[in-house]
């Protein structure tokens, strides 16, 4: 096992530009060994390496400066050399150019990510995708909470104007009658003007409709400051709309309404029944590299939208042709003794009715699985080492023929800063994402009838570079065959006309 002792960036001269000590040691004697470092290496032999007494010096020349590793002489000298290398890319990750300024700038950047690659010492088993995913600390809850907000404060503003305009309007024609212009509450005092009495009324409105998504910092209080958006407004509304084509529920702060933009992705059907019905599936599955299903588990939902309360006391008739031993259950209101028997949901008290004008869930299911005959589609990724690289092929296979899969990516990272990728053969589109280092392999429909496919490049790199693989995409039939097929009243057993909206997304889809 080697034991390291501390990485570091320093000039030919040996100062230290960033340094990160993995054992108790003081800034003296870092320096010290630094500074030691270039008088050793001027013997004219040409070695990556140069040794002490009681050190082992480890290097690489990146333009005017060094990557020095410095370890114990009892170190396992094949292991240093690949953990050099692995150092080596990490830098030109954070900085554009090899220069001591630039180094200097993203210090604590680079920091960070060696703290990934050594722990006490210690090489940790990472590759340089797993150390950008752990750097980026990624939060997919704050984006998801700024752009709800960002949105919300968005038509809040829209609905002020709106408001101001009615108001505004009433009194021009109240003035065209000769009846006295409303007044709008004050302290007594009716003498306001009609511009300034609108923004007051229609503000407070707002502020006082306006639901709280979550708690937020003070604010000073006053129109300019309450509802002043930034210049973001157009890429919040894309994220929204990618939010939302992943399966997403994001929360309209207009009492229901919807953004025309924020619902592109799902908008509602057309002829969209007193009764509605939105069954969606969420899928979370990892995969080993090498075959082998780690894990895999679906959520479904049913959830009953009313919009008419004549239709409030109905039963649904569910269809059941799931044959994988999903765990189905109810809501603690639906009657689930009938549910068992008849597959039927409807409330306990048959008497009560089904809030209107609201999303209700009344059955949920749950699939938990590690067969990989279950996996909808396999992924097998298969990069081999050439002499200038390597060749990745990768194949794709529909294993649930009654699915149909719309918008597929399949996302194979690349390793930094050696350019695109090239293009052997492939089914369907490819995008490179050359600031992500990423490959995205985009096939608009996976089905039945187009249930296989490949891609196959070439670029520099090992084959770790190319794993996680990640899998997105959209579905408009569920995983699990289970329908509501029938809906009818609860007195005369009469039919009711209702719309159905299917949906399977997925959460994560990974190959390890």
């Amino acid at each position: 096992m080697m034991v390291l002792l501390a990485a570091a960036v320093c000039t030919k001269a040996g100062k230290a530009i960033v340094s990160r000590q993995f054992v108790e040691m003081t800034r003296t004697r870092i320096e010290g060994l630094l500074a030691a470092f270039p008088k050793l290496m001027n013997t004219g032999k040409q070695h990556t390496f140069v040794e002490t007494e009681s050190v082992r010096y480890v290097y690489q020349p990146m333009e005017k400066l060094y990557m020095v590793l410095i370890t114990t002489k009892n170190s396992n000298i094949l292991e240093d050399l690949e953990t050099l290398r692995l150092f080596s890319r990490v830098i030109p990750e954070y900085c554009r150019a090899l220069e001591e300024n630039e180094i200097s700038e993203h210090c604590f950047d680079l920091i960070f990510a060696f703290d990934e690659i050594v722990a006490l010492g210690y090489r940790e088993n990472v590759n340089l995708a797993q150390i950008r995913t752990f750097t980026e600390m990624d939060s997919h809850e704050e984006k998801v909470f700024r752009a709800v907000r960002e949105t919300q404060e968005r038509e809040a503003k829209a609905e002020m104007r709106r408001k101001a305009k009615e108001l505004q309007q009433a009194r021009r024609d109240a003035e065209r009658q000769g009846k006295k212009a409303p007044g709008f509450g004050g302290f007594g005092s009716s003498a306001v003007s009609g511009g300034s009495t609108a923004a007051m009324i229609t503000e407070t409105i707002i502020e006082t409709d306006k639901p709280k998504v979550a708690p937020a910092p003070a604010r000073p209080s006053g129109p300019s400051k309450a509802l002043k958006l930034g210049a973001k407004g157009k890429e919040v509304d894309n994220f929204v709309d990618k939010l939302k084509s992943e399966g997403e529920t994001i929360m309209s702060s207009n009492m229901g309404k919807r953004t025309s933009d924020a619902t592109k992705v799902h908008a509602p059907p057309i002829n969209m029944e007193s009764v509605h019905m939105k069954i969606e599936e969420k899928i979370t599955l990892t995969c080993g590299r090498d075959g082998g299903l780690q894990n895999m588990e679906l959520h479904g939902m049913i959830m009953l939208r009313i919009s008419d309360d004549k239709f409030g006391r109905i039963r649904l008739h569910v269809e059941n042709e799931d044959k994988k031993g999903v765990q189905l259950q109810t809501h603690p209101n639906v009657d689930k003794k009938l549910f068992t028997a008849e597959s039927l949901i409807g409330l306990k008290n048959p008497e009560k009715s089904f809030p209107v004008n609201s999303d209700v869930g009344v059955l949920k299911w749950r699939l938990q699985t590690t067969e990989e005959s279950f996996i909808p589609l396999t992924i097998n990724c298969w990069p081999s080492e050439s002499g200038n690289g390597c060749d990745v092929n990768i194949e794709y296979e529909l294993q649930e023929d009654h699915l149909e899969l719309n918008d597929v990516i399949i996302t194979i990272p690349l390793p930094s800063g050696v350019g695109a990728p090239v293009i052997g053969e492939i089914d369907g589109e490819y995008r490179h994402d050359s600031r992500r280092n990423t490959l995205e392999w985009c096939l608009p429909v996976i089905d039945a009838k187009n249930k296989s496919g490949s891609l196959e490049f070439s670029i520099a790199g090992q084959p770790n570079d190319f794993f996680p693989v990640q899998v997105s995409f959209i579905s408009k039939r569920n995983y699990c065959n289970i329908q509501v097929t029938k809906v009818t009243q609860v007195d005369g057993n009469s039919p009711v006309r209702f719309s159905t909206e299917t949906t399977f997304l997925v959460d994560k889809y990974e190959i390890l």
